[in-house]
């Protein structure tokens, strides 16, 4: 069996965001970048599943900033292969063309399951699955929180509303969309991540051309709005329940 993963590199939203001057991206220029949370909760799902059947693990990503490290890393936790994409071009890449340069690449791989994270931090569309499925003909399932190969076929656990999971089959080959493995993704110590980088395993592979039209344009990106601003409310027990009420009336939340 061969799993693949691709993983996706996003702002770390611990640091502040600078827009681009025209405002249509954040200025990458000194950002950190990391891997996608949810792409590393479908990299350990992939993980357990070599685990469990002897399945080969190959992790893909596009070229963008950071993701040698992202690449290095998966290598030590325990893939088998890591390609690199290049040719995408700069800038942040809308879910529809990532999915149809993702595709091309998979329609010269032989492969039993695709396991992506179910969304990511600058999109939150969920739709990496669900288009990469329709690209490649193929039948897929998101928001799974487990993964069971058997054969020709894998069962899986999806989450549907309310947190109430369901069982359900698949027929192989399929596109599965990672909500969270059935454990925690595992740490890799920086000295394991040295090592891969010394063995040079890191695949590069130009990108298809690929179309990936989305319908619509993005025109501009706006940073949130600061409009106001927390009031410490001090003195004794009685005074802060007397500007409580204040506060409560000013809203016309309660009768003046």
């Amino acid at each position: 069996m061969k799993v693949i993963v691709p993983v996706k590199q996003v702002p770390d939203v611990v640091e502040d965001l600078e827009l681009t001057a025209d405002g249509t991206d954040v200025d990458r220029e000194f950002l950190k970048f990391v891997v996608n949370e949810f792409d590393e909760q479908a990299l350990e799902e992939a993980l357990c599943i070599k685990e469990s059947s002897g399945a080969a693990v190959v992790v893909v990503g596009l070229d963008e900033p950071d993701v040698d490290q992202a690449l290095y890393g998966a290598l030590a936790k325990g893939a088998d292969r890591a390609v690199k994409l290049v040719g995408t071009g700069e800038g942040w890449l809308p879910g529809h063309r990532r999915s149809a340069i993702l595709a091309a690449w998979l329609a010269g791989e032989g492969y039993d399951l695709v396991l992506t994270g179910v969304q990511a931090a600058d999109d939150l569309d969920g739709q990496l699955a669900t288009l990469l499925g329709a690209r490649l003909g193929l039948p897929h399932i998101s928001v799974v929180v487990r993964v069971d190969a058997e054969g020709s076929a894998a069962r899986v656990r999806q989450e549907l509303a309310g947190g109430t999971v369901v069982e359900e089959a698949v027929a192989l080959p399929a596109v599965i969309g990672v909500q969270a493995a059935r454990q925690a993704p595992r740490y890799v110590s920086i000295s394991r991540i040295r090592q891969a980088q010394q063995s040079g395993a890191v695949e590069e592979v130009p990108a298809a051309t690929a179309d990936g039209a989305t319908g619509f344009r993005l025109r501009r990106l706006l940073a949130p709005e600061r409009t106001s601003h927390a009031e410490m409310l001090r003195g004794g027990p009685g005074e802060v329940a007397e500007r409580i009420v204040e506060l409560i009336r000013a809203k016309g939340l309660i009768p003046g």
